[in-house]
């Protein structure tokens, strides 16, 4: 063949036949069923929802399970987790549950550093835990609600801290702020159409800054130990004042007591002379035996030994004897003295 019939020389491909143009087409069209396949069924799990979004307009929502929709680009699913606890921490960040991440605490200054009520400056840590209640309201009412939500969180936050004191939030004031904080928020959420329930605010760590800790460490040991010396002073008093009142009431009752005995005595005596002065008079010379006899009742019993004599008898002394000491001579003095 000369070099002019070669290039003029073509090569027609062979046409495809009928057969082969029907299993193509049947090839795409299995293909095309499979992908529509897999793009029409998809799985919530038990705490999401899925919200069903058409040509991006939202649409209904889907349970947890397994769903169908029309295939992509049709309908879209978004899954919200409506049942999970979810949380946003201010001023530090965690690597996991329990464990903080190793950063630069300075970088989260713009969140935890505030002011306080009385002028002074603390760095404020705290973690929001909160749930999607409503989540058509979370996707679609706010435009990124995430950061809505940490703006809310530090807008309150801030708010609340510059009504009290620096001591109310590093002491006893902490769940006072924490409480007052989650009202707060949740008002402001529910005025925004967030669909976030607020379910707890826990301050993590309130302390002074860094260059002022050495300084406020010494406010605070000054404190306590003059709440120390007060509460000795007061224990001291409280044992001392009512035991030194208990003694006073007791001196007083016991002289009142005393009084009025001796009053209660006098007035016995005198209404017991009295009634003997008014008996002495009716009969003078009974009263006066009756008054010897029992004046002698109350003597005789009283002496050791006892000698009766007649008055008349003269020469006593030589025929008694002597020798039992002062007893004998009080009884006998005793004796001539009572009969005379």
């Amino acid at each position: 063949m000369e070099p002019q019939d070669i290039r003029n020389f073509k090569v027609t491909p062979p046409k495809p036949t009928g057969e082969q143009i029907r299993s193509f087409l049947g090839l795409v069209g299995v293909l095309l069923a499979a992908a529509v396949l897999w793009n029409s069924w998809f799985t919530v799990e038990p705490e999401e929802v899925g919200l069903i979004l058409r040509f991006g307009k939202y649409v209904r929502v889907a349970k947890p399970g397994l769903n169908f929709k029309l295939p992509s680009p049709v309908e879209s699913v978004i899954k919200v987790p409506v049942q999970r606890q979810l949380k946003e921490e201010f001023g530090f960040r965690s690597v996991r549950a329990g464990i903080r991440a190793s950063l630069n605490p300075k970088s989260y200054e713009n969140e935890s550093l505030m002011l306080t009520g009385d002028l002074n400056v603390a760095v404020v840590e705290w973690i929001a835990q909160y749930r999607i209640r409503d989540p058509y309201k979370f996707l679609f009412k706010v435009k990124n609600p995430q950061v809505t939500f940490r703006d809310m969180n530090e807008a309150i936050m801030r708010e609340v801290v510059g009504n009290h004191s620096v001591n109310d939030i590093l002491t006893t004031g902490r769940q006072l702020v924490a409480d007052r904080v989650k009202q707060e928020l949740q008002a402001l959420c529910n005025k925004y159409e967030t669909g976030i329930v607020v379910e707890q605010i826990v301050l993590q760590d309130v302390t002074p800054p860094d260059p002022v800790k050495p300084s406020f460490n010494e406010v605070n040991q000054a404190q306590q130990e003059r709440e120390k010396m007060i509460n000795e002073a007061k224990a001291r008093f409280n044992k001392v004042i009512p035991k030194a009142k208990g003694e006073a009431l007791r001196m007083i009752q016991q002289a009142e007591g005393y009084a009025t005995d001796r009053t209660n005595r006098a007035q016995g005596d005198a209404a017991f002379f009295n009634a003997l002065y008014q008996a002495y008079e009716k009969a003078p010379d009974v009263t006066r035996k009756r008054m010897f006899l029992e004046t002698m009742d109350v003597i005789y019993p009283k002496l050791n030994k006892k000698i009766v004599i007649d008055q008349q008898l003269k020469g006593l002394v030589p025929l008694l004897s002597l020798n039992n000491g002062p007893g004998l001579k009080s009884s006998l003095t005793g004796t001539a003295g009572g009969t005379k």
